[in-house]
């Protein structure tokens, strides 16, 4: 291994040592860390340009070396090697070439590991529908999806097929037979590997993302027609996740889609990691949508203003909004009052939930 390459081997095997979530290097600043959601610039000197571009030669396919150079942004993913298992994505900027790798555990995580609500664990047994995490970039839901993927392989006997940009979490098989597709090495893209995959007999479909209308029709399409689509939005809370959906149209499909997706949706949980109070480590909140009567109809008539009021009352099958989770948290001293606020869609329903809030 050249002097380069060893360079950012080191940067990620001390990163990972380091607790960190992500690494950023190149340009002219020094390399950084992500440690329980504060940044961190280290004590070493910026990775020269040659560096960089001798570790994506050797990191990136062919083909997410043409994306760089054509379109100046390549993803990828590592499994094994220094600092593995991580994600990369690779991208121009003014000062040059920049990585950014978000580091992941080396094995994935069960549910109960993750801190998540128990009926985040009843989603698998719907046979069909649509099972949503949303959340900001870096809110954990690739990792909550990978989690419930393995829940399904341990617990059930399904076909399962993923398309995802890139593959980040490989599971082997135990009980369930999985395929993992690629976006730009298996696929062309989303939208044309879901509708291929209907002629795979799959049980359980795994989207990386929905991130364009297309991808969102197919997917729509699939948990129509009797498949288990798991997938993510960056999306805040759960009325925006509906409002995205429908907004992705036309105007004058607005009422097909509300039909379609009040009639697939099974759940939408909505995630933030919250730094702990002690200052080490982060935990999970999340707002939980359930898909009750009640919901499909507010879906259907076009009523998401009144899901927030659907969320506060249905706990009894499972419900919650953020607030009333980061009430929850703050209340058992695991994080604190103004950290809680800061990161609520509604500061001061978390106020009104805390009495001993000042």
């Amino acid at each position: 291994m050249n002097v380069e390459l060893v360079r950012v081997a080191e940067l990620l095997t001390a990163a990972r040592a380091r607790g960190a979530s992500d690494l950023h290097v190149g340009g002219s600043e020094p390399p950084a860390v992500r440690i329980d959601g504060r940044l961190l610039l280290l004590d070493a000197p910026p990775l020269k340009p040659d560096a960089i571009a001798a570790f994506c030669a050797t990191a990136l396919s062919e083909t997410a070396q043409r994306r760089l150079a054509m379109l100046g942004t390549a993803d990828a993913a590592r499994r094994e090697g220094p600092g593995a298992p991580y994600r990369l994505h690779v991208f121009q900027a003014t000062t040059g070439t920049r990585l950014a790798f978000r580091l992941h555990t080396p094995t994935v995580p069960s549910l109960e590991q993750l801190l998540l609500p128990p009926v985040v664990a009843t989603f698998v047994a719907h046979p069909h529908g649509l099972v949503l995490f949303t959340g900001p970039t870096g809110s954990g839901k690739t990792t909550a999806l990978a989690a419930l993927l393995d829940r399904i392989n341990r617990s059930a006997e399904r076909v399962v097929v993923t398309v995802e940009d890139p593959v980040e979490y490989v599971h082997a098989p135990v009980r369930s037979l999985i395929a993992h597709c690629e976006v730009g090495q298996d696929v062309a893209d989303y939208a044309e590997a879901l509708r291929g995959f209907m002629r795979a007999d799959p049980d359980v479909i795994l989207v990386g993302e929905m991130r364009d209308r297309e991808t969102i029709e197919a997917a729509l399409t699939a948990a129509e027609t009797g498949h288990l689509v798991l997938s993510s939005l960056h999306t805040n809370d759960a009325p925006q996740t509906v409002d995205r959906i429908i907004d992705a149209f036309p105007s004058a499909a607005y009422p097909q889609i509300r039909s379609q997706l009040a009639a697939t949706l099974v759940a939408i949980a909505s995630l933030r990691l919250i730094p702990l109070r002690d200052g080490h480590g982060r935990i999970a909140a999340a707002e939980i949508l359930i898909a009750t009567d009640a919901v499909r109809a507010m879906i259907r008539e076009a009523k998401t203003h009144q899901l927030r009021n659907a969320l506060a009352t249905g706990r009894n099958v499972g419900m919650q909004p953020l607030e009333a989770h980061l009430t929850e948290l703050v209340i058992r001293g695991r994080i604190g009052i103004d950290t809680a606020r800061a990161l609520a869609n509604h500061p001061a329903d978390v106020r009104a939930l805390d009495p001993s809030a000042g």
